[in-house]
């Protein structure tokens, strides 16, 4: 029953994020806001609404180790799991802004967060709300470096312009039925991890590290994965570095703030974490040797093994 309400909860979890991206995406339009601010924001929030209902419907049910696992977990497979098997279908080209400003920003943030958790093995409400203003002042920067490169580059194909013609009953409707599978998907997804780890014998930190991050990551593999086939050069390293930046910032940020969020396992601080910071950091290194400006085949299998490693070592740990 365990594996049926993970494999339900993460169904309604990717049908509510979909459904959460349609309306949030057509409302924009409504409002007259910009392509390039709606799929800078907009978007960005409405794909991270899995992550941050799993996170807090576990931390305001006392589960807070799968609140964190969540977040850890999903960096870690958007990076090993999602970037490397990307990497292995199509070679992704590096641009100036990955290693100038979107990986500088996920290493601070990803170093504040292990500063943050062990201070005093939480995130308080006040801590909380820091993420969630250094998450303002990465928008406001964002935003103002894409208006700069869209003087130079004024294309922008990422957002459906069909969405602009929604009317407002099917933007209700959307945004009814978006909300409730990613609140019912949250509900299934958090008990059936819950029942799991009791029946297999560990702990929900590592159910959540592991299978709950890696389905949260599903939409964006899919994504990318469809990119990629297609050999689409809208396949950014920035894009997915800021799906980090957004997990940790806006999901722990404004879990935080809601309900704090406790480290109730050790090895979130001496394992996990530490797997995460290794991850984004592996990226400089992979991004300038020994070819330039290219993470192709073989840095991409060698992402997916590191990957492969960390999952095989946190069920055996």
């Amino acid at each position: 029953m365990s594996i049926l309400f993970i494999f339900l909860g993460l169904l309604l979890l990717v049908v509510g994020g979909e459904f959460l991206v349609r309306s949030s995406v057509a409302l924009s339009f409504k409002l007259h806001l910009s392509k390039m601010v709606i799929g800078l924001t907009v978007v960005s929030f409405a794909t991270s609404a899995p992550e941050l209902l799993v996170s807090l419907n576990a931390a305001l049910t006392g589960f807070s180790d799968i609140s964190l696992g969540n977040v850890i977990g999903s960096n870690i497979a958007n990076i090993g799991l999602v970037l490397g098997i990307t990497a292995v279908i199509a070679p992704l080209a590096i641009d100036r802004d990955f290693y100038k400003f979107n990986w500088p920003v996920m290493m601070f943030l990803s170093v504040a967060l292990y500063i943050l958790l062990k201070s005093n093995a939480s995130l308080s409400r006040l801590e909380g709300g820091i993420l969630l203003v250094l998450l303002v002042i990465y928008l406001v920067l964002l935003i103002r470096r894409a208006r700069l490169k869209a003087k130079t580059d004024p294309t922008d194909d990422s957002i459906d312009d069909g969405l602009s013609q929604a009317s407002n009953s099917k933007i209700i409707i959307w945004l009814a039925i978006g909300g409730v599978a990613l609140w019912g998907g949250s509900e299934l997804l958090v008990t059936g991890a819950v029942d799991l780890a009791t029946m297999l014998g560990v702990s929900e930190r590592v159910i959540a590290v592991t299978m709950i991050a890696i389905g949260t990551s599903v939409p964006e593999l899919a994504a990318s994965v469809i990119a990629a086939l297609k050999k689409e050069k809208a396949i950014s390293l920035g894009n997915l570095i800021g799906s980090n930046i957004f997990n940790i910032a806006s999901v722990l940020g404004a879990t935080a703030l809601i309900q704090p969020i406790a480290v109730k396992s050790d090895l979130v601080l001496s394992n996990d974490i530490f797997w995460m910071l290794g991850f984004a950091a592996i990226l400089i290194p992979l991004a300038f040797l020994p070819k330039k400006f290219e993470i192709g085949r073989i840095k991409g299998l060698l992402i997916v093994i590191g990957y492969c490693v960390f999952i095989g070592l946190a069920f055996l740990n």
